[in-house]
């Protein structure tokens, strides 16, 4: 609600008795729960506001008097969390966006309107403390959730990162034949030896197995893993080689007789893509 005055007969005066005689008593009358205006204080007031109004479990906006501030800090809580409860007096003229939001109305001057109203209010904020996650905010419903704006958006995201995936794959792929083209020359002609200085390409498996964005299984996940730390080893063997080249190459050959690594994660990443078209 406001702060401050909003209309003649409406002045922060009348905005602090509204809430401290007559709403939060309303709240407070059928459920234990600990009731507080979001008001400014000492410090980053903006800063304090938004954070009173997505962490707090349920909030009252009352839409009297169409204040800006009010609805700005609407938009923010709907923005992040459901559980919001918009009251306004009535005659209050709402805006069409809200219009179809069940809006609870009370009426100052009117003991048996306002004993209805004071009854809805309690069930709503009821129903909010028993049913947290009940959609009531439409820029929540419309970019969370199956088939949301932003479950498209992501599903766009997962699929350039795929891409990106694969993409390091083959060219790690090359560097694999390459570097054991390489070792086998070097052991036909160990006095003229040639060392490779190009390394794998590791950033998005490891994206890939630190944020596991993919649905797949712990196996998928578990050979990921073996094969990010394959790359590294590689790595770390093609940086030394030059200094350890016949001990170097010697444990490379035995690596690539028994590899399966490279093999076997690029099945798996045929499997998934095969499941995620689907």
């Amino acid at each position: 609600m406001p702060f401050s005055k909003t209309e003649d007969k409406r002045t922060e005066e009348y905005w602090t008795t509204h809430f401290d005689k007559f709403l939060k008593p309303t709240i407070k009358k059928s459920n234990d729960i600990v009731v507080t205006r979001s008001k400014p204080v000492r410090g980053d007031i903006i800063k304090d506001i938004i954070s009173d109004l997505i962490s707090a479990d349920i909030v009252v906006a009352d839409l009297t008097d169409a204040n800006p501030n009010v609805y700005w800090e609407l938009g923010v809580r709907q923005s992040f969390k459901h559980g919001t409860v918009t009251i306004a007096e009535f005659g209050t003229k709402l805006p069409f966006d809200i219009n179809n939001k069940g809006t609870l109305f009370y009426y100052p001057n009117d003991y048996i309107k306002n004993a209805e109203f004071q009854t809805n209010l309690t069930d709503a904020i009821t129903d909010c403390i028993n049913n947290p996650n009940r959609p009531d905010s439409k820029v929540l419903e419309t970019t969370t959730g199956t088939g949301s704006f932003y479950e498209l958006i992501q599903e766009e995201e997962i699929g350039r990162k795929i891409i990106a995936l694969v993409s390091e794959y083959e060219n790690n792929l090359k560097i694999y034949r390459q570097l054991y083209t390489r070792v086998e020359a070097n052991q036909e002609n160990p006095l003229k030896r040639v060392f490779t200085t190009q390394l794998f390409r590791m950033a998005s498996i490891e994206l890939l197995i630190s944020h596991r964005y993919l649905k797949a299984s712990d196996k998928f996940y578990e050979l990921a893993e073996q094969y990010f730390d394959h790359l590294n080893s590689l790595n770390n063997k093609i940086n030394s080689w030059p200094t350890r080249p016949a001990t170097t190459e010697k444990w490379i050959l035995k690596i690539f007789n028994e590899d399966r690594f490279f093999s076997n994660f690029l099945k798996e990443i045929k499997k998934l893509l095969t499941e995620l078209k689907k």
